[in-house]
This record gives structure tokens, C-alpha cells and sequence, in this order.
């Protein structure tokens, strides 16, 4: 089932076909298992044939341990360049780290950066390419960058009149919604659009949100069709095949991460430079804590917060999870900062929580309780709005 979602005189058509999508369907239903829409070649690949492909990917765009790039060309598709988001094509680089134009070492295929200073496709890179092909493993948060580079891919496309083809991945974190929405007076790359920390959608249902919403510069819309999934809903629990990130390494870490990231923009540690990346937290000023670790510079944690200093903290391995943003580790570590006098938070804070909302609630005392009311109507809209671009129950 391969779905095309168009845009003509500003109104928007669905066109569905059907291309034995019953069969793929069937096995999904009678497995159990997740069909990713990179792994149902036959129902997207005519779309490519003959063509001039540029593919977006990285390390997680695998169909049965291969990587969709050599698999496409095995099968004589004109794969012509890949773009190359944050952590580069193989995943192994730095949070924010520069990531340069390369060759592939195995396809020779030219590496083209979209983080650092171009963060979007230019005409040129896109020159003599017929369509692009988007194939990322997402984690349904908002200041997870690969949705910001998905937004800067489908705006160089419906500048240069470039369809885009996205295969649809499972969202770990899709059966809920929660976080402040996004002030878009403090907008930037971890954080571009109106929607919550947590959205609760597929890549390929958010790319038709950032369509349907003219999110996209000048309200231009893209050309975009996507694969979807067999087997998936939003409540189904997905265990990635691969790390999604350097400092990503398990399903708690990525169930952890919309709450541990907002401490990127304090002073506290979430274990960057460790084995328990995002799954726990410290700092050496911490007084009252359970657990004590101690970064160092390792592969994709260069320079970590705290290196080589022993923090004080919490593992949260072994703690309940909440389907929501948890609070209370931001609100306690303040309050230890703000009796010593200690400055706890950075600049980067405000544009991960998408305004300077948060921030203020936290420095005049708010509970967890009451900070979570207030977004509760800002969340009820999005809801709203966001079942209009669902695909999956």
C-alpha cells in the first residue's frame, strides 16, 4: 500500500494504491511483527525506477541488517548521493559535532552533510535528482533533530520541484503526547514547529502535519508520498534493531530521553561519557543522591559534561517509567543548586522547553502538579489537530 499525499491550487488529495498490499498486510497480522516501509520494496520501488535517487539515511535505515542504500543499488536503482544528518551517515559522531562532505568507503557514493552550516539540501546538491528518498529512525521528541532536518529536506524539494518518498518507521515513544508547546518566537533546530516535547507521531505522519499545516518556509507544500508500516499502532511496543544515536544505547534510554534531555540545558550530567547515557543523572554540587559515576571522553561523548569528575546522582534504571515528561529529577536538582547560590541552568534550556515558560515555573517554586496543568490545553489542540495526519490506530 503505497500512499501519495499531493498538493494542487492550495487543496490537498489522497490517492491510495493498492499494490498488493493485501498480502504484506496478511503477514504482518499473522506474524506480529512490524513491516517497515523500507522492507516493502515492491511496493515503492516502481516509483524509483529509472530515476536519479538521493536518499536521506544514516545507520538506522536497515531492511534485515543491510543497509537500504546497498540494498537499492543491488537491485540496479540509480542511487546517486546521501544526505547525511546529525551523527553523520554511520552514526558514530558527536552530539552537534561537524560533520563534513565525505565518500562512502563501500559505495564510493558522495556524503553530503545537512547538520552544521547546511542544514538543507542546496539546489545544487539536488541537481539532475529526480526523487528523494527519507528513511530515518525517529524517537518521537521534538528536540530530536532528525524531524528538523526531515522539515529542511522537504522545503529543498518543494523549492526544486523534488517529490519525496518517506518509509515510515515505528515511533518508541507514539502512544502518548506531552510537554509545553513550542513558542516559535524561540525556535531553532531543536525545536521548529508548534507541537508538544513529545507528538506522538511517525515520521511519516508528522512529515504530512508539516505539509498540512504550511509549516514550511513561504507555506510552500512538498510533493510527498510515503510507504507505511504493516502491524503498527501507536500503542505497540517497538524495541529498535539499532541504536538510533550514539548516546541511545537501549529502549529505556529512549524511553528516558524527552524527560533527561531538558538537562542538557542545565548543569546536571545525563551520563554522556558513561555506559547508562540517558539513564542517569548528576553532577558533582549534587548533595542528597544514590548512585555516584564519573564521565570520560569516549566514542560519540567527546569531552562529556563533568569529565573525569565524580558526580553525585541518580540511576534510574531500576525506577517506574511514566507515559509523560517526569518533572521531579528537574525540579529537585534546582532546588539543591538554588540553596547554594549555584546558576543551574543555561541558555540552551529555554530552546529545548520551547519558551522561557518552564523556566520561570521552576525558579518561582511550581510543582510538577501545577506545571503540567498549564499545558493541558495547548495539548488538547494539538490532539485535535494531530489526528487529521494519524495513519495508525
Amino acid at each position: 500500500m503505497l500512499y501519495i499525499y499531493r498538493s494542487k491550487d492550495n487543496k490537498m488529495t489522497l490517492l491510495i494504491l493498492f499494490i498488493s498490499g493485501f498480502l504484506f498486510s496478511c503477514h504482518a497480522q499473522h506474524t506480529n511483527r512490524i513491516v517497515t516501509g523500507a522492507e516493502q520494496f515492491d511496493e515503492y520501488t516502481y516509483l524509483l525506477e529509472g530515476k536519479s535517487v538521493a536518499l536521506v539515511a544514516n545507520q538506522t535505515s536497515l531492511v534485515d541488517e543491510i543497509h537500504l542504500v546497498d540494498t537499492l543499488l543491488s537491485r540496479g536503482l540509480n542511487v546517486k548521493k546521501v544526505f547525511a544528518p546529525e551523527h553523520g551517515f554511520r552514526g558514530k559522531a558527536d552530539a552537534g559535532a561537524h560533520i563534513d562532505n565525505e565518500t562512502d568507503s563501500k559505495t564510493g557514493l558522495p556524503l553530503i552533510s545537512l547538520y552544521g552550516k547546511n542544514k538543507k539540501p542546496s539546489k545544487e546538491s539536488l541537481e539532475g535528482i529526480d526523487i528523494v528518498v527519507f528513511d530515518i529512525q525517529d524517537v518521537g521528541a521534538r528536540f530530536y533533530t532528525y524531524i528538523s532536518s526531515l522539515h529542511y529536506v522537504m522545503e529543498a524539494c518543494a523549492e526544486n520541484n523534488i517529490p519525496l518518498l518517506v518509509l515510515d518507521r515505528p515511533n518508541p515513544n507514539g502512544h502518548y503526547i506531552d510537554g509545553p508547546l513550542l513558542d516559535t518566537a524561540y525556535r531553532s533546530f531543536v525545536g521548529m514547529h508548534p507541537i508538544p516535547i513529545v507528538h506522538g507521531m511517525t515520521i511519516a505522519e508528522y512529515a504530512q502535519m508539516v505539509n498540512g499545516e504550511y509549516w514550511l518556509k513561504d507555506s510552500v507544500q512538498c510533493e510527498l508520498y510515503w510507504q507505511k508500516m504493516d502491524g503498527y499502532s501507536h500503542n505497540k511496543i517497538y524495541d529498535l534493531p539499532v541504536k538510533p544515536s550514539p548516546n541511545l544505547p537501549n529502549a529505556l534510554a529512549i524511553a528516558l530521553y524527552p524527560s533527561l534531555c531538558l538537562f542538557e540545558g542545565t548543569v546536571i550530567s545525563v551520563g554522556r561519557g558513561t555506559s547508562k547515557q540517558f539513564q542517569i543523572i548528576g553532577s558533582p554540587d549534587l548533595d542528597s543522591c544514590a548512585y555516584v559515576f564519573t564521565p570520560i571522553s569516549l566514542e560519540g561523548a567527546k569531552y562529556p559534561k563533568h569529565e573525569n569528575k565524580l558526580c553525585c546522582g541518580w540511576d534510574l534504571q531500576n525506577k517506574e517509567l511514566i507515559s509523560g515528561i517526569n518533572l521531579d529529577y528537574l525540579i529537585e536538582t534546582f532546588n539543591q543548586y538554588d540553596v547554594k547560590g549555584i546558576a543551574f541552568f543555561n541558555s540552551f534550556f529555554d530552546k529545548l522547553a520551547g519558551s522561557n515558560e518552564l523556566r520561570i515555573q521552576i525558579e518561582s517554586g511550581w510543582s510538577s502538579e501545577q506545571i503540567k496543568e498549564t499545558w493541558q490545553e495547548d495539548l488538547n489542540r494539538f490532539s485535535t489537530t494531530r489526528a487529521s495526519y494519524l495513519i495508525y490506530p
